[in-house]
């Protein structure tokens, strides 16, 4: 009989202390508490790991090597495990080749429906492509200059891995002579080419050597259906030399391709197959030549050429000229100026936009005298000059240092392909059309939208397309129809995965699973409400709560109030975080422990303890205002933008409401590239007005703080470089002569060469995962025996990496340069954080706020505009109240804050409102209320104002 319960017994992984805990299966479990109090070590490094793990042990030795092995858990006994599913917010692909419709499969759904019921169209007519028959093959190739030897050839194999050996002797046997495989003639009746299995491979017969000529009689059309006949219907005219002094549309190697299936009778275009592969852009036969199936280009930019359109020629306008050769383009610049009546002392913005083209893109044909000197002599040269622009893509092209390519890429930026328009498919693949689009016109839309188009386009097939693509159009209904369920409808099937945001990649995967249909199954979710509008919740949950009735087990990490009103049963992990934390602090039905007196999540759940709202909001001052007008990025419908300074503002709206296009994607590189000069192309606008009351930006992203399990939180906030001073002069450390270098973990010297200052030491164990052991040498301390000698009140340099915030503050409270960094960790609430702890361990919320306490560490100058997105990312109501006093300080301080959230909380102490929307995609793109959140809670036409109303009663 099935248990009814994950029995936990003797849990101490991480700060666990000694959990033992019963969690009911087959119901919606939420597991909450505060930060970094224990609740991802229950769930993931527990439950999760232990039943992947057991899971995994199950498999043959083979098929181990290929999966991640878990480590077993620090617990003692876990019983009622079944095959458990994570999903959580780090399995996106950065792959640039990833699209929504590659990671739900969707897109494999649209190839294949366009393989099967797409109808080509001709490029040059837009009329249905027709079938050629032999003889208008043979009457094309006659068109060709007399004298013209062609070969004839008859395509077997094309970009196929495989031996093909049988293929090549069956043609020996039909009596043909000779073969051309991947570019090369053999002779049939010799020794047959050995090909390597393992790669692709285009094989050819040739069928016929021919001279065109009018007295070739019946030879031409006999070859040419010989031809069709051994490829099934494709046909390969190789052209291999053309006669002397005739002019031709074709050249010396060319193949023209035929088909007895599709080709324009007009322009000659050709498809040779329609095949899924067609339409995959990841395939050579279907992505577009130019830009490989990326959809984009690298381009020199003239916005980067030209960085300070205010600076004259004279003075630099053209940055790429600095340095060695700039004595040269000034005498160049010098020769033009005379020779189209143009300043060279004016700024460049001035210049007419004829003098900007040639300075881009050249004289042409026109030839300007120039008087080259080199200090010792001066010469006169009349030639045209090649412009910035193609000076620069030579350069690039031609260079074979690979550190001039990256010194030039400076001067690049990416824009959509101009042979694809985006598409990343070649013509070919465009050219097929369901109801007048095609695939990449469809992958365009957005999920609302293709659902509706699919639901439609039953009526617009034939009687025999709609029966080939029923059962494909019923799955892909459904597939779309999960995404939409989970508040996906605003994403269009060819966004870029490594675009989604955590939440977002996790809804995807959500959908995906009701999509398998499992049931028997533990699901583990982190959090996958982050990004989610509160409107868009009920979405989520019943999406949880179907999950669960296919007869499975979910639990999720979550600290959203009404998912933990929706639960079954809730956990509180507490009751503080780290050392402080690790204990169930609470656990049953959701108002059990809402009535809980020691469950802090329950005080605020039943109101005893809430984040006030401010008495008296902070007044906009309508002199200190940035202004951004016209931005259209992305959905932005033309926005103009007016953000109060020296307050607190935060932008809310629907998810896919335009929030990031708008202030990460427009208004952050905009003001980053006047105020740093940064390279970083904002998204169109009209103009930016205002960018002079603020003297530094700072974007407090959610990415990692360091790549690499070298980098912690002490070396990130900067405190690690006066420890290690600090050690340095000790009396010990002088008397050794010890220097900064020695108490480095990175160097050779005072570190565990055994290790070479990991601590950990990898195991490779061949068809089993790489094992990571303690360092035997240093005991995981990083450092040798000689530099743990030095102390200072007992503790090592080691003792101090392994500290958590709190301590450290205490340790080092008599050194303010210490102290205050770590205490910016403290109020931000990191203070139960190890200093020394990887960064690559770290979440998103955590990094996000290690940035903060660093910028928080730094003398204030005031005049700061610090930008957040979506800082309370995994925060519990507890850590959310620390936040935002450390945020209003700052805005104290004389700075002005400027976050993107949907958490109410944040919302109500919020000065000032931005709500974007009213919808996410193509409906959403507009400002549709802004003022105090009193004023936005009375506005009808806000989304957010509803939500608002009822928490500010």
């Amino acid at each position: 009989m099935e248990e009814k319960f994950i029995k936990v017994t003797g849990a101490k992984e991480h700060n666990l202390k000694n959990v033992n805990i019963e969690i009911p299966k087959n119901q919606l479990v939420v597991v909450t508490g505060l930060s970094g109090s224990g609740k991802s070590s229950l769930v993931f490094d527990t439950i999760y790991a232990e039943g992947q793990r057991r899971f995994i042990e199950s498999l043959s030795s083979y098929a181990r090597q290929f999966l991640d092995m878990q480590d077993k858990p620090d617990v003692e006994s876990i019983t009622g495990l079944s095959p458990s599913i994570a999903i959580d917010q780090k399995t996106t692909s950065r792959n640039p080749r990833s699209t929504v419709g590659t990671v739900t499969e969707i897109y494999d759904h649209f190839r294949l429906l366009f393989a099967r019921v797409g109808v080509p169209h001709s490029p040059e007519t837009g009329l249905p492509i027709e079938s050629q028959s032999a003889s208008v093959m043979v009457d094309k190739i006659l068109q060709l200059p007399k004298k013209t030897r062609i070969y004839l050839l008859a395509p077997i194999v094309r970009g196929q891995k495989g031996e093909y050996r049988k293929e090549m002797m069956n043609a020996r046997k039909q009596g043909f002579q000779r073969i051309k495989v991947d570019g090369k003639v053999h002779d049939l009746n010799e020794i047959l080419p050995a090909l390597d299995k393992n790669k692709k491979h285009d094989i050819e017969i040739i069928v016929d050597r021919v001279v065109v000529s009018d007295d070739l009689g019946n030879r031409l059309a006999d070859s040419v259906e010989t031809a069709l006949k051994a490829s099934e219907g494709l046909l390969y005219v190789e052209i291999v030399s053309l006669p002397e002094g005739v002019k031709s549309t074709h050249k010396a190697g060319d193949v023209l391709v035929f088909s007895e299936k599709f080709s324009c009778p007009v322009s000659g275009f050709t498809i040779s197959e329609i095949e899924p592969r067609l339409f995959s852009f990841n395939s050579p036969f279907g992505a577009c030549k130019h830009c490989d199936g990326l959809g984009t280009e690298l381009y020199f930019s003239e916005d980067l050429v030209v960085e300070d359109e205010n600076l004259t020629l004279r003075q630099g306008a053209i940055s790429v000229w600095q340095g060695v050769q700039e004595r040269f383009y000034q005498q160049v610049l010098q020769a033009m100026s005379l020779h189209y009546n143009f300043s060279l002392d004016v700024p460049f913005k001035a210049l007419a936009s004829e003098v900007k083209k040639i300075i881009f893109y050249g004289t042409g044909t026109d030839e300007v005298e120039i008087k080259i000197e080199d200090g010792l002599k001066a010469i006169k040269v009349k030639k045209s000059f090649e412009g910035v622009m193609n000076s620069l893509k030579k350069r690039y092209l031609e260079s074979e240092s690979e550190s001039m390519r990256d010194d030039l890429a400076k001067f690049q930026t990416l824009k959509t392909c101009e042979k694809c328009e985006g598409h990343r498919l070649n013509e070919e693949a465009l050219s097929v059309k369901i109801a007048g689009l095609h695939v990449g016109q469809v992958s365009r839309m957005s999920i609302e939208k293709s659902v509706d188009w699919f639901n439609e386009l039953e009526t617009k097939l034939t009687s025999m397309q709609n029966q080939i693509a029923e059962r494909l159009l019923k799955e892909i209904t459904r597939r779309l129809g999960f995404l939409r369920n989970v508040g996906l409808e605003y994403l269009t099937i060819n966004r870029e995965a490594g675009t989604l945001s955590g939440g977002e990649a996790q809804r995807i995967r959500l959908a995906s699973q009701i999509g398998s249909g499992l049931s028997g199954v533990l699901y583990v979710l982190d959090e996958p409400s982050i990004g989610l509008h509160q409107s868009d919740n009920d979405k989520l949950i019943t999406t949880l709560k179907n999950l669960r009735d296919l007869g499975n087990s979910v639990i999720v990490v979550e600290h959203d109030e009404e998912m933990m009103r929706e639960a079954e049963y809730l956990i509180d992990v507490g009751p503080g975080a780290g050392i402080h934390g690790g204990e169930i602090i609470s656990a049953g039905l959701p108002d059990y422990v809402i009535n809980d007196p020691k469950s802090i999540t329950g005080q605020y759940l039943s109101g005893k303890k809430q984040i006030e709202i401010p008495k008296k909001r902070r007044k906009i001052d309508p002199k200190k205002v940035i202004t951004l007008k016209g931005a259209t990025i992305n959905n932005l419908k033309n926005v103009t933008l007016n953000l109060p300074l020296k307050i607190f503002t935060a932008v809310s709206g629907i998810s896919g409401g335009g929030k990031s296009s708008l202030i990460i994607k427009t208004l952050y590189p905009a003001l980053n590239k006047m105020i740093n000069k940064s390279k970083a192309v904002p998204g169109p606008f009209e103009a930016l007005i205002g960018a002079h009351f603020i003297d530094k930006i700072i974007e407090i992203d959610q990415s990692p703080i360091g790549r690499t399990p070298r980098s912690n939180p002490c070396t990130y906030v900067g405190a690690f470089t006066f420890i290690r001073e600090f050690f340095t002069a000790l009396p010990e450390s002088k008397s050794r002569g010890y220097k900064v270098g020695r108490f480095s973990f990175n160097v050779k010297g005072g570190r565990c060469e055994t290790c070479q200052g990991d601590g950990l030491i990898k195991i490779e164990m061949h068809f089993l995962p790489d094992v990571y052991v303690r360092c035997d040498t240093c005991h995981g301390k990083r450092y040798n025996r000689e530099t743990l000698e030095i102390k200072y009140k007992g503790k090592s340099i080691s003792d101090i990496l392994e500290m958590t915030a709190d301590d450290a503050a205490i340790f080092f409270s008599s050194m303010s340069h210490i102290y205050d960094k770590f205490k910016s960790l403290c109020e931000v609430g990191l203070g139960y954080m190890k200093i020394g702890q990887s960064a690559t361990t770290l979440s998103g919320g955590e990094a996000q706020r290690i940035k903060l306490a660093k910028e928080l560490s730094r003398k204030a100058t005031g005049d700061t505009l610090y930008i957040l997105d979506e800082p309370t990312t995994g925060l519990h109501f507890e850590d959310i109240s620390k936040l935002l006093k450390v945020l209003h300080t700052l805005v104290d301080a004389g700075n002005s804050i400027l976050v993107i959230e949907h958490n109410l909380d944040v919302l109500k102490t919020a000065d000032h409102i931005i709500d974007i929307g009213p919808c996410g995609g193509e409906k959403g793109g507009y400002i549709v209320a802004e003022g105090t959140p009193e004023e936005v809670a009375k506005n009808k036409k806000s989304v957010t104002g509803k939500y608002l109303a009822k928490i500010l009663k």
